[in-house]
């Protein structure tokens, strides 16, 4: 019996194909090894508080997002220095009339938040290389949607945080 050209190739690739897979068994034991390092340990204002000098004197009137700017002093401190990338965050809650801004002991008052100049949202990573520390500042502004502000004493809090990319 004469078998077609196309059956024989058929049967030749199958016989191949089984012969193959019988020879592939095999175990092989996997290592794998690795070391974890912890990030270097950073202390940020010498674990103190930070405190933004703005002062017994502020105006209501004069309250508009440019008037009172204050430089925040702080300080970043790594030891044995990190890589270079790193990020500083600020994280708090935002102001009811601007999530971008942290909130206040007083509802029409928040703090904008700048970094190296620019605008810096609430809650938001910003890179930067250490020991390059950005320049940061605080201004109060108030509800765009508020006449007037009252006077007073005021609060805010939040966590300034500086981590490793």
């Amino acid at each position: 019996m004469t078998i077609p050209f196309a059956s024989r190739a058929v049967l030749t690739c199958g016989c191949l194909l089984l012969i193959l897979c019988e020879r592939v068994q095999a175990d092989v034991a996997v290592t794998i090894r690795g070391t974890i390092l912890p990030p270097p340990p950073c202390i940020i204002n010498a674990g103190n508080t930070l405190v933004v000098p703005f002062g017994n004197d502020l105006m209501t009137t004069r309250i508009d997002g440019v008037t009172y700017r204050r430089a925040v002093p702080y300080t970043v401190t790594c030891d044995p220095q990190p890589s270079n990338d790193m990020k500083i965050t600020l994280q708090g809650t935002g102001a009811g009339f601007d999530s971008t801004v942290l909130r206040t002991s007083k509802s029409d008052l928040g703090v904008k938040l700048l970094l190296g100049g620019v605008l810096w949202p609430l809650n938001s990573a910003v890179n930067f290389t250490y020991p390059n520390l950005p320049v940061m500042e605080a201004v109060p502004v108030k509800n765009p949607g508020s006449s007037t502000l009252t006077g007073g004493a005021f609060t805010a809090a939040a966590t300034l945080v500086v981590a490793l990319q």
